[in-house]
């Protein structure tokens, strides 16, 4: 029998699943959330499949693994949830320490993520031939850039406990928020070349890519800035808090229409109403609502996502190849990560410094909701299993193991935590 899921039924499994496994860390394990919540994903999909072992009439993991495959990825998360994530994200960046790394982030945030991408992509192509599964070079560059984009989410609430400047902070905060929105761009670009079938024109390429990205921040700014003045012209929370939601709904879903970049249009928003915005637009009644809404939307959405991180195990457990090819692919895009980044760094050494900005940049690169929303968007076939697989382990080890490890590296290389014990406001 095949359940077919409404999209209310889908959102309330996922919604209770997050927050049954939410619950239960904080009341036993208490790890950091990303990490549990993929952690016990993946624990339930074992337990499914035991289950399935242990009771050949059941065909539990089947159902659940329909259910997976039957949720529409692309508009729930690349039509979506990618603008909430990027708008929220943008408006805890500070823009004044932003401005002092402009350079260095525009840099790192384009240039060093077409260098990933090409490198991870070229790379994987290699790795795939190796290991017998011979991905196309052009969908090994799609898996290129969408591996290349990192989240901020889990590194940034660390460095503000250690000794790390203020500027290297925001560079590595404004890095990660615009590399999220260029590496869509480049993402969607080489998509729709792997999907036609057409040759790749560079210079057709170059043209998609300023138009898209251009136009978001155009975008970006426009609907920031009718936001700003409606919330400066009111002094009532609900309705404010109502406002940032248009922002990030109807400017989505006009970007998608002028075929603009919703992501970054979203990403330059969020800068706009979260620093001009909150200073002189906002009472402080209007500031505790809006910000701590966001904090919570930002935390329920990656919740979510990292939920599926977990539960994307049934799919990829019995294809021990491309699992295999996965683990493969993580020194790959480490190695990719520290070229892209090491070599801009390595010509800054003044601004910033090279030891510690290096080994935050390389190891807090961390891959997460990002990544498994562009993967799980691929249109069905025996490709999407290879980079869904390939993004799963990757991501997989970034959360776990790079994440898990970032606060004692930051130790290391930055000092140890400032006041330590003492409550930061």
């Amino acid at each position: 029998m095949t359940m077919a899921f409404s999209a209310f039924e889908t959102a309330a499994v996922l919604i209770v699943l997050s927050a049954g496994f939410a619950w239960i860390n904080l009341r036993w394990f208490k790890l950091p959330g990303t990490v549990a919540l993929t952690m016990m994903g993946a624990v339930a999909s074992l337990i499914i499949l035991a289950i399935d072992f242990l009771t050949p009439t059941s065909d539990l993991a089947g159902t659940v693994s329909r259910f997976l495959e039957g949720v529409d990825f692309h508009e729930a998360l690349m039509d979506g949830m990618l603008s909430f994530l990027l708008f929220a994200g943008a408006m805890h960046v500070d823009i004044d320490d932003l401005r002092k790394g402009r350079w260095q982030i525009l840099v790192l945030s384009t240039i060093g993520v077409v260098a990933s991408t090409l490198l991870v992509g070229v790379g994987f192509w290699g790795l795939s031939a190796a290991v017998g599964l011979a991905v196309p070079l052009i969908w090994c560059l799609v898996f290129g850039a969408l591996i290349s984009p990192t989240d901020p989410v889990a590194v940034m609430g660390v460095l503000k406990t250690a000794r790390v400047p203020p500027t290297l902070q925001a560079t590595i905060a404004g890095e990660s928020l615009f590399n999220d929105g260029v590496g869509v761009v480049i993402f969607s670009i080489l998509l729709a070349t792997a999907v036609s079938g057409e040759p790749f024109s560079l210079i057709h390429a170059g043209e998609m890519f300023v138009v898209e990205a251009l136009g978001g921040v155009v975008l970006g700014l426009a609907v920031g800035w009718i936001g700003y003045r409606a919330m400066k012209a009111i002094d009532d929370y609900a309705v404010e808090t109502l406002i940032t939601l248009a922002v990030v709904m109807g400017g989505y879903a006009l970007a998608s229409a002028i075929h603009v970049s919703g992501p970054v249009a979203m990403a330059v928003a969020g800068l706009l109403i979260g620093n001009r915005g909150v200073a002189q637009a906002m009472s402080k009644r209007t500031q505790d609502y809006l910000l701590g809404f966001w904090a919570l939307i930002d935390e329920i959405l990656n919740a979510v996502l990292f939920l599926l991180i977990g539960l994307e195990a049934l799919v990829v457990i019995d294809r021990f190849g491309l699992i295999g090819l996965g683990i493969l692919t993580i020194p790959l895009v480490l190695a990719a990560r520290a070229v892209s980044v090491g070599v801009p760094l390595s010509m800054w050494r003044d601004f910033l410094p090279f030891k510690t900005a290096f080994a935050l940049f390389t190891w807090g690169g961390l891959r997460g909701g990002i990544s498994i929303a562009l993967a799980l968007s691929l249109p069905g076939g025996p490709i999407k299993d290879v980079l869904v697989a390939a993004t799963y382990v990757v991501v997989l080890f970034s959360v776990l193991v790079q994440g898990g490890t970032i606060k004692s590296l930051i130790s290391r290389v930055a000092g140890p935590p400032e006041d330590e014990g003492v409550p930061h406001g």
